[in-house]
C-alpha cells in the first residue's frame, strides 16, 4: 500500500522519538513492501517561535490530507508562562478537534520484565490489559463560556463542562465495538452522583451498551475507579469516559507499566485518518541528550498501522520485537538502563 504520513515533532524530546518512530515505518515499508511518504511541519512551542501560533493553518491542512499524523510532544518551560494569550497545549487541542477526532485510546499492558519498575508489587500488575478510551471532543476544555473575568474588582474564572447525548454515544459505541474483540466488558467512568453532565453520559451509556448484548457494562465513579486503578487494575478490561476525566486516570494507569515512556496512544475519528502520538510529554530535563525512551512512539507507530492503515501483521510484527528486545534486557535510563534513543530503536529494528 501507499500511504502519506505528517509527522509534528513538536517540543523537547519529541523530535529524537519521532525520529524513531519513522525509522521503524521505513523498515516496515521495505520489509513488507509498502510505500510510505512523509511530510514534516511545525505544532506547539517551536511553531509559536517560528508563526506566533501553536498550530498554523498550513500544518492543519496538512493534516487533514494525510492518511495519519505521528506527534512527538509539545510544550516546555520557555513557553510555560500561564498568562501567555497563546500556549503549546492549544496546538494539540486544536489538531484534535480540527481533524474531528474524537475519541483517544490508550492501551496499559506491563511488560512482565518490567515487573520491578512497577511502583505495584508484581502479584498487582499480573495480567492487567486496560484499554482507557477518552472522549476527546466535550467537557471542559472546550465548553463555553471559558476564560478569566474582571468583574467589580474580583477576577472570575470560569470552565464549561458540556456534553452532548451525540458525543457521548459515539464514543461509548465505540469503546463496545472494541471490548467485543476483547473481554467483553466495559466500565463507564463518571462522577453521576454530582454532575449533571454525568447523570446524561450515564444515562446514553447505558442506552448505547444495550445495543451490544455481549458487551457487559458496569459504571464506575471517577473516585472508586482511581483507587481501583491502583488496588484492583487487572479487573478493568475497557474503560470509557469523558475527556477530563479520561486525562488524568490514563496518567494514573500509566505507572502501572513502569514508565510513561513505555505507553502509546491514537486518537480516532469517524474516518481512518488518526492521530499517533506517545502519552509522554516533552521531558525537557533530557531533551537533546538522546536518553529518551522511544518505545511510546513505536508502540503508537504499530496503532496507526492496524487502525488507520488496517495492516494487523505489520503491527502485530512491532509489537512481537518489542517484546523481544524488553525480554533480552534492552534498557533505556527510565528503565534502570543505558541504551541511547536511538540503540533502543536499533534492539527493535534488528528483531523485526
Amino acid at each position: 500500500m501507499r500511504a502519506h504520513i505528517v509527522t509534528l515533532p513538536g517540543d523537547g524530546i519529541g523530535p529524537e522519538v519521532v525520529a524513531e518512530g519513522v525509522r521503524v515505518l521505513k523498515t516496515i515499508a521495505a520489509k513488507f513492501n509498502h510505500q510510505f511518504e512523509f511530510d514534516e511541519h511545525l505544532i506547539g512551542g517551536c511553531a509559536i517561535d517560528a508563526a506566533g501560533t501553536a498550530l498554523s493553518d498550513v500544518t492543519l491542512e496538512a493534516c487533514r490530507a494525510a492518511d495519519a499524523v505521528l506527534l512527538g510532544a509539545v510544550g516546555g518551560p520557555k513557553w510555560d508562562d500561564p498568562r501567555a494569550a497563546v500556549r503549546p497545549e492549544q496546538g494539540l487541542l486544536a489538531l484534535r478537534k480540527g481533524l474531528g477526532l474524537f475519541a483517544n485510546l490508550r492501551p496499559v499492558k506491563p511488560h512482565p520484565a518490567l515487573a520491578y519498575a512497577s511502583p505495584l508489587r508484581a502479584d498487582k500488575i499480573a495480567g492487567v490489559d486496560v484499554l482507557v478510551v477518552r472522549e476527546l471532543t466535550g467537557g471542559l476544555y472546550f465548553g463555553k463560556p471559558q476564560g478569566r473575568f474582571n468583574e467589580e474588582g474580583r477576577i472570575r474564572a470560569v470552565d464549561t463542562l458540556e456534553y452532548s447525548d451525540t458525543e457521548i454515544r459515539r464514543v461509548v459505541d465505540l469503546a463496545c465495538h472494541l471490548a467485543s474483540a476483547r473481554r467483553g466488558r466495559v466500565t463507564s467512568v463518571d462522577k453521576a452522583n454530582v454532575l449533571a453532565s454525568s447523570r446524561l453520559w450515564r444515562e446514553v451509556a447505558t442506552q448505547t451498551a444495550g445495543a451490544h448484548p455481549q458487551i457487559k457494562l458496569d459504571h464506575l465513579l471517577v473516585d472508586t475507579c482511581a483507587m481501583r486503578l491502583v488496588a484492583a487494575p487487572a479487573s478493568f478490561d475497557v474503560i470509557v469516559t469523558e475527556n477530563m476525566f479520561g486525562d488524568i486516570l490514563t496518567d494514573e494507569a500509566s505507572v502501572l507499566a513502569g514508565s510513561m515512556g513505555m505507553l502509546p496512544s491514537a486518537s480516532l475519528g469517524a474516518s481512518t485518518l488518526g492521530l499517533y502520538e506517545p502519552i509522554h510529554g516533552s521531558a525537557p530535563d533530557i531533551a537533546g541528550k538522546g536518553i529518551a525512551n522511544p518505545i511510546g512512539t513505536i508502540l503508537s507507530v504499530a496503532m496507526m498501522l492496524r487502525h488507520s492503515f488496517i495492516l494487523e501483521k505489520e503491527a502485530a510484527s512491532i509489537e512481537t520485537a518489542v517484546e523481544a528486545a524488553i525480554n533480552s534486557g534492552a534498557r533505556t535510563g527510565d528503565l534502570g538502563g543505558t541504551l541511547t534513543t536511538r540503540q533502543m530503536a536499533d534492539e527493535i529494528i534488528q528483531r523485526l
